[in-house]
């Protein structure tokens, strides 16, 4: 870290400031803003673009934008969006061929220098993500160079999580609500009689000389606290938890248990809580041809492991059942991630809760799985 100030206080136009130098340094700015009836990720040019004012109500299968009477412009949970939008593109072409007159083929590796992102509002959960695609994408012996691409130009903005939804578990996972490194800048909004400001932390070399250009209020020496009193508070307030069990056996031990059935019968394997999801990370090729035959590309887009033709082999799909699609998909973010990566892939941002269309709930389905398996150890 430079000598340049790491803590700041800056305001509403200190915000708008933040926008204006990261793209005078030409960064994309991306954040939060109201579009379509919900809080998307989308480019930023004015900070009047955030959502002041608004929050959003949540519940399993729920989503609504409201309106807050304090101006907050981060008091809002996760949207249908994470910033793997951007740093794992839905789609995205890897190479294009052409045939030239001898008939011979020539092919281009499609190699356009990615932007330079500056990642507005990441939450706590959301930086964590980001940390676990890292190692999933970025590192090991078969990395995805496009990612490291991206990521390795993205200057990051966490905003620590002062009003949690009715979906949110991120205690329960360790992941929020309070930042713990990883970002260029930290923010801790703050509302009450001393004003609407932001107590900003620099985490990078960066990151502190972008906010050594922002305008600064009077320090305030008692903002430090009031800002860790509303994120401890946060904490309390979760409106999921996961059961304190070590959920890696708990999906180990429950392979076979009856509630997997339950919620099969219930599921649509329309694989929205894998395109929600912050970590999921599936890919597949497809090719696309001309109608000349002259002109071929190969493009990767997002698959889900509840596809039919996610397993399929030449005798048929692997995991053929609902059933069995949906335990993949919660042993493995629960379960198995441990083993291939080391650490949970569920960051307890509660996106696969809201975006399910029949409100199937990932916390629901834990705790009775644990039920049931103590149920069983009762009466053995």
């Amino acid at each position: 870290m430079t000598g340049e100030a790491t803590t700041a206080v800056i305001g509403v136009a200190g915000m708008a400031a933040l926008i204006r130098v990261l793209t005078a340094r030409g960064r994309t700015v991306i954040g939060p803003t109201v579009r379509g009836g919900a809080i998307v990720l989308d480019e930023l040019t004015d900070g009047d673009e955030l959502p002041y004012g608004r929050g959003v109500e949540l519940e399993a299968g729920h989503y609504r934008v409201r309106p807050r009477a304090d101006g907050a412009a981060f008091a809002h949970s996760a949207g249908p969006q994470s910033w793997k939008t951007f740093l794992h593109p839905q789609r995205e072409r890897e190479w294009s061929a052409d045939r030239g007159p001898d008939g011979t083929w020539s092919v281009t590796e499609d190699d356009t220098p990615p932007p330079a992102y500056a990642f507005l509002g990441v939450r706590p959960c959301d930086l964590r993500a980001i940390a676990v695609q890292d190692r999933v994408l970025g590192g090991g012996p078969h990395s995805d160079s496009r990612y490291r691409a991206r990521r390795e130009r993205v200057f990051l903005v966490a905003v620590e999580c002062t009003e949690p939804g009715a979906t949110c578990f991120c205690t329960s996972m360790g992941t929020g609500p309070a930042v713990d490194g990883g970002y260029d800048l930290a923010l801790t909004e703050v509302i009450d009689e001393a004003g609407h400001r932001f107590w900003a932390r620099a985490g990078s070399d960066e990151g502190a000389s972008v906010l050594a250009e922002l305008p600064q209020l009077p320090a305030d020496a008692t903002l430090p606290a009031v800002a860790h009193e509303k994120v401890a508070a946060a904490a309390d307030r979760m409106g999921r938890t996961m059961p304190e069990v070590d959920l890696r056996e708990l999906m180990r031990e429950t392979l076979d248990a009856d509630r997997w059935n339950d919620v099969a019968a219930r599921c649509l394997t329309c694989g929205n809580c894998t395109m929600a999801c912050p970590t999921c990370f599936c890919t597949s090729a497809e090719d696309v041809t001309d109608l000349t035959g002259e002109h071929a590309e190969r493009w990767r887009r997002w698959e889900s492991c509840f596809d039919l033709e996610f397993s399929h082999l030449p005798s048929g799909p692997v995991r053929e059942s609902g059933r069995s699609r949906y335990r993949q998909w919660a042993t493995h973010k629960l379960g198995t991630w441990f083993d291939q990566f080391g650490s949970s892939g569920c960051v307890g941002c509660g996106r696969c809760i809201v975006w399910c269309p029949v409100g199937i709930d990932i916390t629901e389905e834990a705790h009775a799985l644990n039920a049931e398996r103590a149920a069983g150890e009762g009466t053995a």
